[in-house]
């Protein structure tokens, strides 16, 4: 899958020309804010792990952390994060353009807490050098496989 992918999940929502598309890499946090232009932690990183054999994602606040006791808590079972190689094979997208759009069937995907605080905030779309901008509500409204919200995370309450 790819940036293609992801735009032509957003054209069923006539959304399709609002994926950004950058000359620069925006394939880490750092690196995506500074490629839009915004501070780290709007960035919606997305994490990828295996739970009870198959993929699920945790989108979170770019400077936000899995805290393991909470994952443990939730999920019932120790993070364990996905090679990049069962990234493409169990997800879709290469490590870099991981996002919940146009991902493969099963995979469930939950948000952070940690990005509430913001109006907006960019997840990758499918590429390392992309992106598209999405309140909390239209990010949860298009993440495929959305199971829900939850508090999975620790370090952003400090930052400002």
């Amino acid at each position: 899958m790819s940036i293609a992918a992801v735009r032509s999940y957003f054209a069923q929502f006539g959304m399709e020309n609002q994926v950004l598309e950058f000359d620069v890499s925006s394939a880490t946090v750092e690196l995506a804010a500074q490629a839009v232009g915004v501070i780290p932690a709007r960035i919606a990183k997305s994490l990828s792990f295996k739970v009870d054999g198959k993929a699920i994602l945790i989108i979170t606040a770019g400077d936000a952390k899995v805290d393991n006791v909470k994952f443990k808590s939730f999920f019932h079972t120790k993070a364990k994060m996905l090679t990049p190689d069962e990234v493409v094979e169990l997800v879709g997208h290469a490590i870099g353009g991981v996002c919940p759009f146009g991902i493969k069937e099963g995979v469930d995907v939950y948000l952070d807490v940690s990005l509430r605080r913001f109006d907006t905030v960019f997840p990758a779309a499918g590429s390392g050098s992309s992106a598209i901008q999405l309140t909390c509500d239209q990010l949860e409204q298009y993440a495929c496989g959305f199971r829900g919200w939850g508090d999975f995370c620790k370090g952003w309450q400090e930052t400002p």
